[in-house]
């Protein structure tokens, strides 16, 4: 399975100098930036956007989307974990080579890269992350899956992934997330629907000013607007 990649007239591989020859070209630090990116920096940005749309989405809208939307949120790190665990026989039965092992002249600004290539571990847990999110919150999940697709770049950048390795994370991590999200929204919406009902915990769903204002709605019969009070039954008898 190692020879995906033989030579230079397959695009991957010419995919794969052309997108390496920025490192070259570029400056140390610009390396060094690229290096931490991909690395740590976007799965570090990815946290930050699952805290954003976790504070949001339990502030907003209806206390079953809050569940719904938390449910997604909680979804999108458990998909990357199977994804990655999903990886680890695939990884086995390829046996793909990093690039740098069968190809001269390739800028690694990684070392310490002794695994298999084929697929990304760090696309997969990007994309399923990210599509996770999607789920959850459509303007947070589109930058998280922005992010994820410079997670790609940056691994190609970095010398330790073909191009084909990063689109191969993509597709996998794309399918851990949304064929099984069914499954678990279904197990994690009970779940999270107990919390929200908590007094104690149920912050964590919904926020504190969020549930005062449901009660508030549900005492006010839950779809009269404010201001308008209910008819009264003599107001009838008076009409007529």
């Amino acid at each position: 399975m190692a020879g995906l990649v033989l030579d230079g007239s397959n695009p991957d591989v010419s995919l794969l100098y052309d997108i390496n020859g920025l490192a070259k070209e570029a400056p140390s630090w610009f390396d060094r930036v690229m290096e931490f990116t991909g690395e740590y920096g976007i799965m570090a940005a990815m946290v930050l956007l699952v805290i954003g749309c976790w504070w949001s989405v339990r502030r907003r809208g209806s206390a079953e989307d809050s569940v719904t939307a938390v449910a997604g949120l909680v979804w999108a790190p458990l998909a990357a974990g199977v994804a990655l665990l999903v990886n680890i026989p695939i990884r086995g039965f390829v046996e793909r080579p990093r690039p740098f092992i069968d190809h001269k002249g390739i800028e690694v600004l990684v070392a310490g890269k002794t695994d298999f290539s084929f697929v990304s571990d760090h696309a997969t847990m990007a994309m399923a992350v990210g599509v996770g999110i999607f789920i959850a919150h459509r303007t947070y999940g589109l930058a998280a899956i922005g992010l994820a697709l410079l997670e790609g770049f940056c691994r190609v950048y970095m010398g330790v992934h073909y191009p084909t390795d990063v689109i191969g994370g993509f597709a996998l991590g794309t399918a851990v997330a949304l064929l099984l999200t069914p499954l678990a929204l279904a197990l994690l919406t009970p779940l999270l629907s107990a919390v929200c009902r908590s007094a104690r915990v149920g912050r964590l769903v919904r926020s504190r000013a969020a549930r005062d204002a449901d009660r508030t709605g549900e005492a006010l019969g839950g779809t009269r607007p404010l201001g308008i009070p209910e008819p009264r039954p003599d107001d009838n008898n008076l009409a007529a």
